[in-house]
C-alpha cells in the first residue's frame, strides 16, 4: 500500500490511466497550472514534480504553481474545531449565497498569504450581489442595452467618455491581475469600479438625461455587460443570471 505523500506524487498522470497511453493521459498531461497551499509545497508539489518528470520521459506536470494561504478567522488566527473559530462553508451558501462566498474568499487570496475570513465580510459580499442585481434593474429600466456599435466619441457627453475611459483602463488592470493570479486585486478592483465609479458616480450623473439619452443608454449597457463580463469568474451564478 502507497503512503499519503507518496501516492500524492503520482496523482497528476496516474489518474488519466497511467502506465497506459489513454486519450485521457494524451489530452490532459501535462497541465498548466497547479493551485495549492503553501504548506504543502515540498510534501506534495514537489514530489509531483519530480515523479513527472521520471515517469512521463522529462515532462514536467504543470508550468505554474499558484499558492494560497490558510484561511483563517478575523483575528488571523487558524481555524480550529477546539478554538470553536471554524466555519462552515456550506451554513453560509445558505445563509448568504454562493456567490458571496466565493467572492469573500477570492477577495482575501492574496498570493502566497493567508485568507481571513468572518461573517461581516460574507455579509458585505452578499450586499455587493445584491448591489449588482438592483443596478441591473435600473439600467434595464432606463433603456441601456448593448444594441449595435458605440455612438462616436463627439456624439458622447463628458461623463460618457470618462466612464469609458474609465472601464478601459480597468479591464487593462483586471487582465494583468488575473494573468498574475492575484485575486484579491480582481475583486477588490471590481468592487470600486462598479460601486463608486459606475454606481455611486456615473448612474447618479447620468439619471436626469438617461431616459432621454440614446447614447447614454448604449454606453451604460456597454459598460454593465463589460463589468459582469469581469466579474464573471469570481461571481458566477449572480453574473450569469443578470
Amino acid at each position: 500500500m502507497l503512503d499519503t505523500w507518496f501516492s500524492s506524487a503520482l496523482w497528476p498522470f496516474s489518474t488519466l490511466g497511467w502506465p497506459a497511453e489513454t486519450t485521457e493521459l494524451r489530452r490532459f498531461y501535462p497541465t498548466s497550472v497547479l493551485v495549492t497551499g503553501y504548506d504543502i509545497l515540498f510534501f506534495w508539489v514537489a514530489r509531483m514534480m519530480m515523479f513527472g518528470l521520471y515517469a512521463m520521459d522529462g515532462t514536467q506536470p504543470f508550468d505554474v504553481v499558484a499558492l494560497h494561504g490558510m484561511v483563517r478567522d478575523q483575528h488571523g488566527k487558524k481555524m480550529s474545531k477546539s478554538f470553536g473559530n471554524v466555519v462552515d462553508p456550506l451554513d453560509w451558501i445558505d445563509r448568504f449565497g454562493a456567490d458571496a462566498t466565493r467572492f469573500t474568499l477570492a477577495r482575501g487570496a492574496n498570493p502566497g498569504a493567508d485568507v481571513p475570513v468572518s461573517e461581516e465580510w460574507c455579509q458585505g459580499s452578499r450586499n455587493f450581489c445584491n448591489k449588482l442585481w438592483n443596478a441591473t434593474r435600473f439600467a434595464l429600466m432606463n433603456g441601456a442595452h448593448t444594441n449595435g456599435p458605440l455612438p462616436p466619441a463627439e456624439q458622447l457627453s463628458a461623463v460618457d467618455r470618462w466612464i469609458l475611459s474609465r472601464l478601459e483602463h480597468v479591464s487593462a488592470e483586471v487582465d494583468q491581475q488575473f494573468d498574475g493570479y492575484e485575486l484579491a486585486k480582481v475583486c477588490d478592483t471590481l468592487y470600486h469600479f462598479a460601486w463608486d465609479d459606475v454606481c455611486d458616480w456615473y448612474v447618479e450623473l447620468s439619471k436626469p438625461v438617461i431616459r432621454d439619452s440614446g447614447a447614454s443608454q448604449r454606453v451604460l449597457g456597454h459598460v454593465w455587460i463589460s463589468l459582469l463580463r469581469l466579474l464573471h469568474p469570481v461571481i458566477p451564478f449572480v453574473t450569469e443570471e443578470l
